[in-house]
C-alpha cells in the first residue's frame, strides 16, 4: 500500500489531536535522513519519528527511542537553535498532498515571538524534510536538491518553498461532477488508473476500492462507461472523500495469514479474502506494518559494504571453482595414458620402425585398442611420453582435488556469511559479522582501532511446551552455541545442505515432546536459505554427536547417524524472548 494522501490526512488529524499545542523538548537525528522529535503535551510525552528515506519514507508517533550520533548533524543543530522548546501551533495538510506542515511558534534571540514551518514531504525518492521561515523561504533541508538534480524545484537555503505541480492532478476534495467526468473521459486507460492519475493523493488500491464500491469493473476504459455508470462512480468517489473530509478514519491492516499485506486509513472492502484487523490510530498501523520492513531496509543499507565484500569474494571463488573443475575434467584420461604406456612396453618390440600407431589387446578390458604413436620416436620413447603425461595429470588431479575441496569450503563459508547478513536485525549483528570477516582475512584490521565490543546475542525462543531454543545469527554465534553453550544431551538442528543457523534445543535431560522438535525444526528452516519453503529438510541430532571440523571455519561441523524431518518454515506461533 502506498503512503498516499488519505493516509497522510488520517495522520494529520491524529497529530493535530495529540501533539498540537505541545512543546518540542528534544530534537535528534539518528540517521542522515531521519528526525526524532520528543514533544511534551498536556497528556504526557510523545515521540514523533520522521524519515525522508528514499526507500521507505515515514512519519508516525512511536514509543521507541533510537540512539543518536555523538555529534549532532548540522540540520539537527539548526533545528535545535530555532525551534528547540518551540510550541506546535498547527498541523496541516495542503489539499490531499502527501505533505504535512508543522507551524511552530518560538522566541528568537531578542525574545520576539516568531513562527517557522517544518514541512514533511512523503514522496518516495523525492521525500524531504524542509525548514522554512515566516515568508516560506527555505532556511535549510535534510536533503539539498540543486538545479542539476531537479529542473522543477531547487531545495536550497534561501530559495522560496512551493509545492511543485508536475502531474497536473486535481484536488479530489473539491472536484465537481463535471471535473470528474472530464478528467476520466480524457484518458484512454483502465478506469482505476484514470482515477489515481487524475486526482492528488489517490493510490491504486483506493482507486480499485472506489470502482469496487460502484460495482464497476476497474479494467474497463472510460470510453466504455455510460453516463449513468460515470455518475454512479462519481457518487461513490464523493462518499469516499466525504469520510476523508470528516476525518471518519478507521485505520486497518489486512493480513494474509500472519503476513501484513495491505494497510489503509479507511476500510478496503474488496479485500474480502484477507483477515482484517482494526487499530486505534494510524500511527499504530504504520509502526506495525513498517516496523520490520523499516529495520530491514536500514540494516540492508548499513550492511551494503559487508555484502559487497562477501559477494565479491563469492564471485571470485565461484569463478575459481568453475575453472578448477574444468581443469580437473581435463585429467579424466590420465589412467588411459598409463595403459598406453604399458601396452607399448608389452607389444612395441614387434613394431616396424616409423609406425604411427599400435593396435593391441587391452588386457584390462579384453578389447582391442589403437594407440597413436610419434613415428620419430622409438617404442620405448613413446611409452615414456605417455607415462610422463599420466604422471603429470595424476599430480594435477591430486592438487586440483584438494584445491576444489578448499574452494568449495570457502564458497560454503561465504554463503553462510551471506545468510547471516540476511537475518541481521541490529547494528550489533553487523559488528559481529564484520569481526568474523576480519578473523577470516577478508577485512584488514586497522591497528589504531580497538577491537569492537560485541553486543549481539543469539535469538531466544520458547516452545509451546516450555523448552528454550536458541538460534545463532552468524558463524561465531553458531560456534559459541554448539561447542560452549549446549550440553551433551541438548539437541542440535540445522537445515540440510544449505547455509543456515545452528539451533540448540535445551532438553534439560527430559524426553522432549514431538511438538517441540517440530518447532525447533521450523526455526532451523526459517533461519536458513530455505526460509519461505513449505517443505524444508532438517537434520537433528544430540549435541554430543556433533564434532568440529579440524582447521575448519567457525560454525562448520560434522556429524553422522542423524535424524531428519521435513517441515515448513512458519515460526509465527513460536514465542520469542526479547
Amino acid at each position: 500500500m502506498a503512503f498516499d494522501g488519505i493516509t497522510v490526512a488520517a495522520l494529520t488529524k491524529e497529530l493535530k489531536e495529540t501533539i498540537c499545542d505541545g512543546r518540542i523538548a528534544k530534537i535528534a537525528q539518528p540517521e542522515s535522513d531521519e528526525l526524532l522529535l520528543t514533544i511534551k503535551t498536556k497528556e504526557g510525552q510523545r515521540r514523533l519519528s520522521i524519515s525522508a528515506s528514499a526507500s521507505l519514507p515515514l512519519i508516525y508517533l512511536t514509543n521507541d527511542n533510537k540512539p543518536s550520533p555523538m555529534t549532532a548533524p548540522n540540520f539537527c543543530m539548526l533545528l535545535r537553535k530555532h525551534i528547540g522548546n518551540g510550541r506546535i501551533v498547527d498541523v496541516s495538510q495542503p489539499g490531499l498532498e502527501r505533505i504535512i506542515q508543522f507551524r511552530i511558534e518560538h522566541l528568537d534571540e531578542l525574545g520576539d515571538l516568531r513562527q517557522k514551518t517544518l514541512v514533511i514531504e512523503i514522496m518516495g525518492k523525492h521525500s524531504n524534510i524542509i525548514f522554512c521561515d515566516e515568508k516560506d523561504q527555505i532556511i535549510d533541508s535534510i536533503k539539498h536538491v540543486p538545479a542539476q538534480m531537479s529542473s522543477v524545484r531547487e531545495v536550497l537555503p534561501g530559495r522560496p518553498y512551493f509545492i511543485p505541480d508536475t502531474m497536473e492532478k486535481q484536488d479530489p476534495l473539491t472536484a465537481a461532477d463535471e471535473d470528474f467526468s472530464r478528467a476520466l473521459r480524457g484518458k484512454p486507460m483502465r478506469i482505476s488508473k484514470a482515477v489515481y492519475t487524475s486526482f492528488t493523493g489517490i493510490s491504486p488500491v483506493v482507486a480499485e476500492e472506489i470502482c469496487y464500491l460502484a460495482g464497476i469493473d476497474s479494467q474497463m476504459t472510460a470510453s466504455d462507461l455510460t453516463d449513468d455508470m460515470l455518475t454512479h462512480l462519481y457518487r461513490q468517489f464523493q462518499y469516499y472523500m466525504e469520510d476523508v473530509r470528516n476525518g471518519a478514519f478507521t485505520p486497518v491492516i489486512y493480513f494474509d495469514g500472519n503476513t501484513p499485506k495491505e494497510f489503509s486509513a479507511l476500510p478496503l472492502t474488496h479485500f474480502q479474502n484477507l483477515e482484517k484487523k482494526e487499530y486505534g490510530s494510524i500511527s499504530e498501523v504504520l509502526s506495525t506494518y513498517y516496523a520490520t520492513r523499516n529495520t530491514l531496509v536500514r540494516i540492508r543499507q548499513k550492511s551494503a559494504d559487508l555484502r559487497h565484500i562477501v559477494q565479491t569474494a563469492l564471485e571470485r571463488n565461484r569463478k575459481k571453482y568453475e575453472l578448477q573443475s574444468r581443469q580437473l575434467k581435463d585429467t579424466e584420461n590420465r589412467d588411459l595414458y598409463k595403459v598406453y604406456g604399458e601396452l607399448i612396453n608389452a607389444y612395441g618390440y614387434q613394431l616396424p620402425e616409423g609406425s604411427k600407431e599400435l593396435t593391441a589387446l587391452n588386457y584390462y578390458t579384453g578389447e582391442e585398442i589403437t594407440i597413436p604413436l610419434d613415428p620419430v620416436k622409438t617404442p620405448q620413447e613413446n611409452a615414456q611420453k605417455y607415462f610422463a603425461r599420466y604422471n603429470k595429470q595424476k599430480r594435477t588431479y591430486e592438487a586440483l582435488t584438494e584445491l576444489i575441496s578448499e574452494t568449495g569450503d570457502e564458497i560454503r563459508y561465504l554463503e553462510s556469511v551471506e545468510s547471516a547478513l540476511d537475518i541481521a536485525l541490529y547494528e550489533e549483528d553487523l559488528t559481529q559479522i564484520k569481526e568474523e570477516l576480519s578473523q577470516a582475512g577478508y577485512i584488514r584490521r586497522r591497528q589504531q582501532k580497538k577491537k569492537a565490543k560485541i553486543l549481539s546475542r543469539p535469538l531466544h525462543y520458547v516452545s509451546s511446551d516450555g523448552y528454550h531454543m536458541y538460534v545463532g545469527k552468524n558463524n561465531l554465534q553458531n560456534e559459541e552455541l554448539t561447542f560452549h553453550f549446549a550440553s551433551g544431551n541438548d539437541w542440535w538442528f540445522h537445515a540440510k545442505g544449505v547455509p543456515g543457523s545452528h539451533v540448540i534445543l535445551k532438553s534439560g535431560g527430559d524426553e522432549v515432546p514431538d511438538r517441540t522438535f517440530e518447532e525447533a525444526g521450523r526455526l532451523a528452516a526459517y533461519y536458513s536459505k530455505n526460509r519461505g519453503s513449505e517443505k524444508a529438510e532438517i537434520d537433528y541430532i544430540e549435541k554430543k554427536h556433533v564434532k568440529k571440523v579440524n582447521g575448519g571455519r567457525p560454525g562448520f561441523v560434522i556429524y553422522h547417524t542423524n535424524y531428519s524431518l521435513v517441515i515448513d518454515s512458519d515460526i509465527s506461533g513460536i514465542e520469542e524472548v526479547k
